[in-house]
């Protein structure tokens, strides 16, 4: 089940609500959570439950170990169990095929390849058990004694299949004790209606233009052609991405529960750093915290390290060599830029500055795409190829043009909703009386326009799943 079937929206949506406020009891409230988030999991897949439960069940007792012997010698078997078992499961299912192919390539062998089937949400919820048991060790965090509360935690639906990776510190005391006001209920659905237009309205409306593009001959394309598709398909994946993160969080908000920001306009940055400062922040800040300061060799490293964070930042991404070469592409700029440092920059004119960043952030979508190797070169010699003479592409088609000028108003609307232009008019609005209450009608009206729109696509076409359900 996807947040934009609309078997989600009105049927699963429309009975858990009420049945979730009938109660005023926060254990009933949780154990209803519980029971749809599990019904909401299984439903495509009903085996991959039985993972997800041994999953949280086998760390929820060597939680309860590492709490036991805390200040003991033991408590670091404890987490190794843990580590071994939950990145364990995760290589099984999502990289063994990418090894065994490797394997073949380099020697030859004709190892059969296990077809195993991803599980949808894996990658998110062994992240999040991972947060969870380094908190308890390292005593940021209490142990949860209580296994329904766990299970909770990790299989609370608006989050479970693709983020944000929440820590168990944000949502520690609401799962005990929350309320869920008016003003929370009418943010939440706000937020999760601007979520599904995000998706449905934009993100599905560009990648059907990129796949036209990069789904052809990719030495037929012009140099405009290429970069239109490549630009096209950066707002694809951030409206997206950012479009399950703000329906997660909006829905998060109904029931009580306050997610940390995903997305914070990461288009507007100056820089690479800024950038993954502001994309998939709940990914970026896992690494930083759990991974950049591990000893290397006996000692910590600073740039082994973080081209240890920038190889699987990749890596995680997908058992594919683009998204390897993806994430150390982007290690290289950020170990560039902290070369420079942080003042050296802020002196770059900011005309420049924002160009590179811009072509830095596009190029790395470019690599993001292809998934073999023959595609990404053919795509960056496209790029570049015509303006040294390298190829024989023209630079701009005629096909582009039509192209662009048939969706300027999806164009327009991706570039301008990528920028925080909409919060800044509505906080010039909310310092008059007279604002607020045309905030209030526009919030109202643009969100039954939103779900009206969202809803007749969806019945007029096939609904394609978030990206990110493939990570």
């Amino acid at each position: 089940m996807k947040f934009t079937d609309l078997l989600f929206v009105y049927i699963f949506l429309a009975a858990l609500i009420p049945i979730y406020f009938i109660s005023k009891r926060t254990l009933f409230r949780n154990i209803v959570l519980i029971s749809f988030s599990l019904i909401f999991y299984a439903w495509s897949r009903p085996e991959w439950l039985v993972l997800l439960l041994a999953s949280i069940t086998v760390n929820y007792f060597l939680g309860l170990l590492i709490g036991k012997d805390r200040d003991k010698p033991r408590a670091k078997l404890w987490v190794a169990l843990s580590l071994v078992f939950s990145l364990g499961m995760l290589f099984v299912f999502k990289y063994t095929d990418f090894f065994i192919t490797n394997i073949n390539s380099a020697f030859g062998t004709q190892i059969p390849l296990t077809n195993i089937v991803l599980p949808i949400g894996i990658s998110f919820y062994t992240f999040q058990i991972i947060s969870y048991i380094m908190d308890c060790y390292w005593g940021k965090v209490e142990v949860q004694k209580s296994y329904y509360k766990f299970l909770l935690y990790v299989s609370l639906f608006p989050q479970l299949v693709a983020g944000p990776i929440v820590r168990y510190s944000v949502i520690e005391h609401e799962i005990d004790s929350r309320t869920s006001s008016a003003n929370d209920i009418s943010v939440g659905i706000t937020r999760f209606i601007y979520g599904f237009g995000k998706k449905v309205i934009i993100a599905n409306g560009l990648i059907d233009i990129v796949d036209k593009y990069f789904g052809s001959d990719l030495t037929t394309l012009s140099v405009a052609g290429t970069w239109y598709a490549v630009i096209l398909y950066a707002l694809y994946v951030y409206y997206d991405f950012s479009g399950y993160s703000d329906m997660a969080i909006g829905l998060g908000r109904i029931f009580g529960f306050h997610f940390d920001e995903n997305f914070i306009y990461p288009f507007v940055s100056k820089n690479v750093t800024e950038f993954w400062q502001r994309w998939h922040i709940s990914l970026g800040t896992f690494f930083r915290d759990y991974l950049l300061y591990v000893p290397i060799f006996g000692k910590r490293r600073q740039y082994a390290s973080l081209f240890l964070v920038w190889f699987c930042t990749g890596f995680w991404h997908g058992a594919s060599w683009n998204y390897i070469i993806w994430g150390m592409y982007f290690g290289i700029f950020i170990f560039i830029e902290r070369l420079i440092g942080a003042k050296r920059l802020k002196k770059i004119p900011s005309p420049i500055i924002h160009i590179y960043g811009k072509l830095v952030m596009v190029i790395g979508f470019g690599i993001f795409y292809f998934d073999d190797s023959s595609g990404g070169l053919s795509a960056l010699g496209t790029f570049f190829g015509n303006l040294v003479g390298a190829n024989g592409n023209q630079l701009v088609d005629l096909g582009t043009q039509i192209s662009f000028m048939n969706n300027l108003f999806l164009i327009l609307a991706a570039a301008v909703f990528s920028t925080p232009v909409i919060p800044a008019l509505r906080r010039k609005l909310q310092k008059t009386d007279a604002g607020e209450n045309a905030i209030g009608v526009a919030t109202i009206v643009s969100n039954i326009a939103i779900l009206l729109v969202s809803t007749l696509l969806l019945v007029n076409s096939t609904n394609a799943p978030f990206l990110y359900w493939h990570f």
